[in-house]
């Protein structure tokens, strides 16, 4: 069954004291397309995201992102000891040079935590190498949940594809009943002309340039191959909704949307008959609500 490609999803996590929410999104587009927005320490898997996102959604606008949040624990700096120490033994023997029964310095803790090495932030590395099963597994879960979106909203446009193909199928045999019928009324109405100017003037005309005159317009007026082409791409059309190939169908269903339009048109233009160019524009007008369905499919 066809897939839209309209779809959200989402998914959250807490491990360890970090916050992991990815936000996944949809749209329509011609091609993939791709943006992907990861909190700073997560960089390092944006390649391997899209190509998560390349074998799950085929054809769309994509937008993903993934924050990565530390508790207050989780996010405090490590002090390091030995380096404060360092700094403070280093203090206290200038100090024992300079100090006086006068002169003395006080040490501010609190300004030495600003010295460099003194405090340390996780690796960014081990971070990276802690979130990135947390994070692929949460993205693999909001491309469920995308597809299950799109394959609901597929059913929706099949159903709305199945109701424009019935219209066409339905004019497409008026115009086979039709066809043959304008060829016979043409000949009759050129029979019943010619009688007509040849009683005027008291002549008889040749059968055979009657006849000549009746297969130049039948030959020219001939839709059965434009209508039987037509027919075969509306269904080819209907197995290509109704499949279960997982194959995406969407370029191929614009496709043929196309030349069914192109088919329609051709009709129109070689038979000169009210009834079918009537009937060929309810064909035209289900066409083009085909091919505007069919941009929503991925």
């Amino acid at each position: 069954m066809i897939r839209s490609m309209t779809g959200f999803g989402e998914a959250f996590e807490q491990i360890d004291g970090v916050q992991y929410a990815v936000d996944l999104r949809s749209l329509n587009n011609r091609y993939f397309k791709c943006s992907i927005r990861l909190s700073e320490p997560l960089a390092g898997l944006e390649a391997e995201i899209e190509s998560q996102l390349r074998k799950r959604l085929n054809r769309g606008s994509i937008s993903l992102v993934v924050k990565m949040h530390f508790s207050d624990a989780k996010a405090a700096h490590r002090v390091n000891n030995a380096a404060l120490m360092a700094y403070v033994e280093h203090l206290e023997t200038i100090h024992a040079k300079i100090a006086t029964d006068d002169r003395t310095a006080n040490i501010d803790l609190t300004a030495l935590l600003a010295l460099p090495g003194v405090l340390e932030t996780e690796d960014d590395q081990e971070v990276l190498r802690q979130a990135r099963p947390v994070v692929l597994r949460l993205v693999h879960q909001t491309c469920d949940r995308v597809e299950a979106m799109r394959a609901t909203e597929g059913e929706a446009i099949a159903r709305d594809l199945a109701i424009h193909r019935e219209v066409i199928g339905d004019r497409l045999e008026l115009v086979k009943q039709r066809a043959p019928l304008v060829i016979q009324e043409y000949h009759q109405r050129l029979r019943a002309r010619i009688d007509e100017l040849l009683a005027r003037a008291k002549l008889n005309v040749d059968q055979v340039d009657l006849i000549r005159e009746v297969a130049i317009f039948a030959e020219r007026a001939d839709i059965a191959e434009e209508v039987s082409r037509l027919a075969e791409h509306l269904e080819q059309f209907k197995k290509l909704v109704v499949s279960d190939s997982p194959e995406p169908a969407g370029r191929v269903l614009e496709f043929l949307a196309q030349e069914m339009l192109r088919e329609a048109n051709t009709v129109a233009n070689k038979c000169n008959d009210a009834t079918v160019s009537r009937a060929v524009v309810d064909v035209k007008g289900a066409i083009d609500r085909l091919r505007e369905q069919a941009h929503n499919v991925e």
